[in-house]
């Protein structure tokens, strides 16, 4: 496996937001979304094998007493993480030593192939993204209950395609939790941000049943760090 980092932080999205979290974030990813803020993760890497991304993991997350073990958070990331093919094995080891293992996946990939009891969050691409269009329907068959959709939004055209897209589809009470992210802007001011108060205006004014998701992690630290 190629790897650009592994990390231990907080949460900062999804409905684990907050809680501490060991990130594996694999390199590659075929979409370029214009808002992208892991274009360091695009390309290079170093080579891990599965038995090493374990060991470190392991290392970052080692249970101290009074640790409750099902609060033991991976998750895995990119780039797109199911671009490389080790990717559904590594989630069912880490499963198998007793971790909740969340991975973070752009919606394009075909997610059935990833173990059932982890946690796949999901995104749905929305028109600013640049890659709208994108989305693989059949995934919406293997989601369940434990599971999350994610809108990254930009604009108020954004936002009513997440909104229509929720409800065409009937996510709400299909999955766990649908997220409306507005985007963070970019420190070198490449994109401007979605003010969060006006998102959460709309979402107030159309009574949607939806979860504002805030990247916590960006509050805490300076928005252009790695490894947190």
């Amino acid at each position: 496996m190629f790897i650009t980092e592994i990390f231990k932080s907080i949460q900062g999205e999804s409905t684990y937001a907050g809680l501490p979290c060991v990130f594996v974030r694999l390199t590659g990813c075929n979409l370029r979304c214009t808002w992208c803020d892991t274009v360091y993760a695009f390309h290079g890497g170093m080579k891990y094998s599965v038995a090493d991304v374990m060991s470190r993991v392991a290392e970052l997350q080692a249970s101290k007493p009074g640790t409750r073990r099902d609060l033991r958070l991976v998750e895995i990331t990119g780039g797109e993480p199911l671009l490389q093919p080790e990717t559904p094995g590594l989630a069912r080891q880490l499963l198998d030593e007793g971790y909740t293992v969340l991975i973070e996946t752009s919606g394009e990939r075909d997610v059935s192939v990833l173990p059932r009891d982890a946690v796949k969050i999901v995104d749905v691409k929305c028109p600013d993204s640049g890659e709208n269009g994108k989305f693989n329907f059949a995934n919406l068959d293997t989601l369940d209950q434990k599971d999350e959709i994610k809108f990254v939004i930009a604009s108020r055209r954004d936002y009513e395609f997440a909104r229509e897209f929720t409800a065409e589809h009937g996510l709400v009470g299909r999955v766990h939790e649908v997220l409306f992210s507005p985007v963070f802007a970019d420190p070198e001011g490449k994109w401007p941000a979605m003010d969060a108060r006006t998102l959460v205006e709309w979402i107030l004014e159309d009574g949607l049943h939806v979860r504002l998701g805030l990247q916590i992690h960006k509050f805490i630290w300076d928005p252009a760090t790695h490894g947190v």
